[in-house]
Protein backbone atom coordinates (compact mmCIF):
# COMPACT_ATOMS: atom_id res chain seq x y z
CA UNK A 1 0.00 0.00 0.00
CA UNK A 2 2.38 2.48 1.00
CA UNK A 3 4.52 1.53 -2.46
CA UNK A 4 0.91 2.37 -4.41
CA UNK A 5 0.79 5.80 -1.93
CA UNK A 6 4.39 6.24 -3.11
CA UNK A 7 3.86 5.58 -7.01
CA UNK A 8 0.60 8.05 -6.54
CA UNK A 9 2.57 10.87 -5.06
CA UNK A 10 5.63 10.87 -7.61
CA UNK A 11 3.29 10.38 -10.52
CA UNK A 12 1.38 13.88 -9.18
CA UNK A 13 4.67 15.72 -8.66
CA UNK A 14 5.60 14.94 -11.97
CA UNK A 15 2.32 16.22 -14.01
CA UNK A 16 2.30 18.95 -11.75
CA UNK A 17 5.80 19.67 -13.04
CA UNK A 18 5.11 19.22 -16.05
CA UNK A 19 2.02 21.68 -16.37
CA UNK A 20 4.49 24.16 -14.62
CA UNK A 21 6.54 23.73 -17.38
CA UNK A 22 3.81 23.86 -20.27
CA UNK A 23 3.87 27.87 -21.52
CA UNK A 24 0.68 29.25 -23.51
CA UNK A 25 0.33 32.19 -25.54
CA UNK A 26 -2.74 33.59 -27.56
CA UNK A 27 -3.26 35.29 -30.90
CA UNK A 28 -6.18 37.08 -32.24
CA UNK A 29 -6.64 34.92 -35.43
CA UNK A 30 -8.63 37.93 -36.87
CA UNK A 31 -6.15 40.77 -36.41
CA UNK A 32 -3.52 38.40 -38.26
CA UNK A 33 -5.82 37.71 -41.36
CA UNK A 34 -6.81 41.74 -41.16
CA UNK A 35 -2.78 42.67 -41.68
CA UNK A 36 -1.91 40.07 -44.68
CA UNK A 37 -1.60 41.57 -47.32
CA UNK A 38 -2.03 38.58 -50.05
CA UNK A 39 -4.99 37.09 -47.57
CA UNK A 40 -6.30 41.07 -49.10
CA UNK A 41 -5.59 40.55 -52.22
CA UNK A 42 -7.21 37.37 -52.53
CA UNK A 43 -10.41 38.18 -51.09
CA UNK A 44 -10.42 41.08 -54.01
CA UNK A 45 -9.54 38.72 -56.56
CA UNK A 46 -12.26 36.34 -55.68
CA UNK A 47 -14.83 39.21 -55.65
CA UNK A 48 -13.77 40.68 -58.77
CA UNK A 49 -14.13 36.76 -60.34
CA UNK A 50 -17.61 36.98 -58.52
CA UNK A 51 -18.78 40.00 -60.30
CA UNK A 52 -17.76 38.76 -63.47
CA UNK A 53 -19.27 35.54 -63.13
CA UNK A 54 -22.63 37.83 -62.02
CA UNK A 55 -21.99 39.47 -65.69
CA UNK A 56 -21.52 36.45 -67.70
CA UNK A 57 -24.45 34.85 -66.28
CA UNK A 58 -26.72 38.29 -66.75
CA UNK A 59 -26.24 38.53 -69.98
CA UNK A 60 -26.85 34.42 -70.53
CA UNK A 61 -30.26 35.12 -68.44
CA UNK A 62 -31.15 38.08 -71.11
CA UNK A 63 -30.35 36.15 -73.69
CA UNK A 64 -32.54 32.76 -72.21
CA UNK A 65 -35.71 35.60 -71.72
CA UNK A 66 -35.17 36.86 -75.14
CA UNK A 67 -35.46 33.38 -76.90
CA UNK A 68 -38.44 32.45 -75.06
CA UNK A 69 -39.76 35.64 -76.25
CA UNK A 70 -39.23 35.10 -79.79
CA UNK A 71 -40.50 32.13 -79.08
CA UNK A 72 -43.75 32.53 -77.12
CA UNK A 73 -44.37 35.59 -80.04
CA UNK A 74 -44.53 33.01 -82.68
CA UNK A 75 -47.38 33.05 -84.57
CA UNK A 76 -50.26 30.86 -84.83
CA UNK A 77 -50.23 27.87 -87.47
CA UNK A 78 -46.52 28.26 -87.25
CA UNK A 79 -44.45 25.12 -88.76
CA UNK A 80 -43.88 22.82 -85.96
CA UNK A 81 -40.04 22.48 -87.05
CA UNK A 82 -40.04 26.37 -86.20
CA UNK A 83 -41.61 25.72 -82.95
CA UNK A 84 -39.15 22.49 -82.15
CA UNK A 85 -36.21 24.77 -83.07
CA UNK A 86 -37.39 27.16 -81.15
CA UNK A 87 -37.89 25.44 -78.41
CA UNK A 88 -34.72 24.13 -78.63
CA UNK A 89 -32.83 27.36 -78.76
CA UNK A 90 -34.52 28.31 -74.86
CA UNK A 91 -33.67 24.90 -73.10
CA UNK A 92 -30.20 24.72 -74.72
CA UNK A 93 -29.53 28.68 -73.59
CA UNK A 94 -31.43 27.54 -70.49
CA UNK A 95 -28.76 24.69 -70.11
CA UNK A 96 -25.70 26.52 -70.92
CA UNK A 97 -26.68 28.89 -67.95
CA UNK A 98 -27.47 26.33 -65.40
CA UNK A 99 -23.98 24.54 -66.61
CA UNK A 100 -21.69 27.92 -66.73
CA UNK A 101 -23.91 28.72 -63.14
CA UNK A 102 -22.68 25.56 -61.63
CA UNK A 103 -18.79 25.90 -63.09
CA UNK A 104 -18.75 29.12 -62.09
CA UNK A 105 -19.65 28.55 -58.19
CA UNK A 106 -16.87 25.26 -58.42
CA UNK A 107 -14.86 27.64 -59.23
CA UNK A 108 -14.81 30.01 -56.38
CA UNK A 109 -15.06 27.26 -54.27
CA UNK A 110 -12.04 26.01 -55.29
CA UNK A 111 -10.65 29.81 -55.23
CA UNK A 112 -11.89 29.95 -51.52
CA UNK A 113 -10.14 26.83 -50.97
CA UNK A 114 -6.59 27.61 -51.94
CA UNK A 115 -6.71 30.48 -50.29
CA UNK A 116 -7.48 29.22 -47.12
CA UNK A 117 -4.93 26.53 -47.52
CA UNK A 118 -2.32 29.19 -48.49
CA UNK A 119 -3.23 31.83 -45.36
CA UNK A 120 -3.48 29.03 -42.66
CA UNK A 121 -0.22 27.62 -44.02
CA UNK A 122 1.42 31.25 -43.36
CA UNK A 123 -0.26 32.35 -40.43
CA UNK A 124 0.62 28.71 -38.97
CA UNK A 125 4.83 29.03 -40.01
CA UNK A 126 4.48 32.90 -38.31
CA UNK A 127 3.55 31.25 -35.39
CA UNK A 128 5.67 28.43 -35.03
CA UNK A 129 8.20 30.84 -35.34
CA UNK A 130 7.50 33.41 -32.79
CA UNK A 131 6.04 30.30 -30.42
CA UNK A 132 9.55 28.62 -30.95
CA UNK A 133 11.41 31.81 -30.20
CA UNK A 134 9.50 32.68 -27.23
CA UNK A 135 9.63 29.15 -26.00
CA UNK A 136 5.96 28.61 -26.06
CA UNK A 137 4.53 24.96 -26.41
CA UNK A 138 1.21 26.11 -27.21
CA UNK A 139 -0.47 29.06 -28.95
CA UNK A 140 -4.25 29.12 -28.78
CA UNK A 141 -6.99 31.69 -30.69
CA UNK A 142 -8.37 33.72 -27.97
CA UNK A 143 -11.44 34.34 -29.48
CA UNK A 144 -11.81 30.43 -29.17
CA UNK A 145 -11.13 30.56 -25.73
CA UNK A 146 -13.04 31.12 -22.47
CA UNK A 147 -10.61 32.74 -21.20
CA UNK A 148 -7.45 33.91 -22.32
CA UNK A 149 -5.16 36.13 -19.89
CA UNK A 150 -2.04 34.63 -20.82
CA UNK A 151 0.63 36.44 -23.06
CA UNK A 152 -0.56 37.93 -26.23
CA UNK A 153 1.68 37.31 -29.53
CA UNK A 154 -0.43 38.67 -31.73
CA UNK A 155 1.88 41.84 -32.42
CA UNK A 156 5.02 39.58 -32.24
CA UNK A 157 2.85 37.16 -34.95
CA UNK A 158 2.10 40.47 -37.00
CA UNK A 159 5.58 41.46 -37.86
CA UNK A 160 6.69 37.61 -38.98
CA UNK A 161 3.69 36.88 -40.83
CA UNK A 162 4.49 40.54 -43.11
CA UNK A 163 7.76 39.31 -43.88
CA UNK A 164 6.54 35.97 -44.65
CA UNK A 165 4.13 37.45 -46.92
CA UNK A 166 6.52 39.78 -48.53
CA UNK A 167 9.14 36.67 -48.98
CA UNK A 168 6.33 34.56 -50.32
CA UNK A 169 4.69 37.38 -52.69
CA UNK A 170 8.49 38.26 -54.09
CA UNK A 171 8.74 34.56 -54.98
CA UNK A 172 5.44 34.40 -57.24
CA UNK A 173 5.86 37.65 -58.92
CA UNK A 174 7.62 37.60 -62.01
CA UNK A 175 10.57 40.43 -62.51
Amino acid sequence: MKKLFFALVIALTAATGAQAQTKVAHVNTQDLLDTLPSHKKGIEDISFFQKKGIEELTEMDANVKKLYKEYTELPAGTSPTIVKYSQDRVANAQQALETRQAELEQQIQIMNEELSTRTLATVKEAIDLVAKKKGFNYVIDEQGALFANGTNITNEVIVELLKIDARKSAAVTPQ
